[in-house]
């Protein structure tokens, strides 16, 4: 089973403390001390240099700070990723699998730190206005570490909201992830980061 290389990514959202004028750098940087707990509804579009017609996906994603996130697919297949603190877990319905991975390796310098991380994002990534587009103001981020598994990424907020994310991979392949229904810190279960393989499914990763 392959995990989606943006996962390293999807963790970006939360909340702002309000600076009016402030750069959208300064805002990021609030927006993700200001928030231990989000939840909200996603779109997924992958497209690649080939040309092919996008992948689309949709689902609802939540996390809980530090390290512990869940991501649900809903369409067009359903896949459940799930890190606890200490593992990431990612079960293919379909195959009746599951992979499980130490976070520590699955979020490193990745876009799910900045999400489900320490807050250390000038330790991890080098940061930069990226002007507006659609309507969004745009950060940058490059990871400083090359084996962060992306070349880089941007964040896009609106007004004190994030709005989305684009991954750029080491492949030319792009994703973008537009979130609604955004909550930030609202209480979240702690079963819901808890993960139990389910009866007959094959396990394979580190255990």
């Amino acid at each position: 089973m392959k995990i989606p290389v943006f996962l390293s990514t999807f963790f970006t959202a939360a909340a702002i403390s309000g600076i009016a004028h402030a750069g959208a750098v300064d805002r990021l940087k609030a927006f993700v001390e200001g928030t231990k707990s989000a939840r909200a509804d996603f779109s997924q579009t992958v497209s690649g240099k080939s040309g092919r017609k996008p992948q689309v996906s949709s689902g609802q994603m939540m996390f809980a700070r530090p390290g512990k996130f869940r991501w649900v697919y809903d369409k067009p297949y359903p896949q459940l990723l799930v890190g606890d603190g200490r593992k990431l877990w990612v079960y293919d319905p379909d195959l009746k699998q599951v992979s499980v991975k130490t976070v520590g390796q699955a979020l490193g310098s990745s876009p799910a730190a900045l999400l489900a991380g320490d807050n250390a994002l000038e330790k991890n990534f080098h940061l930069a206005d990226a002007g507006n587009r659609d309507d969004l103001d745009w950060v940058e981020a490059k990871p400083k570490n090359a084996d962060g598994g992306f070349e880089r990424m941007r964040i896009g907020l609106a007004g004190n909201d994030l709005r989305a994310m684009e991954i750029i991979d080491n492949f030319g392949q792009t994703t973008l992830i537009r979130f609604t229904a955004f909550e930030r810190n609202p209480q979240l279960a702690p079963e819901l980061f808890r993960f139990v393989p389910p009866k007959g499914a094959d396990v394979v990763g580190e255990k």
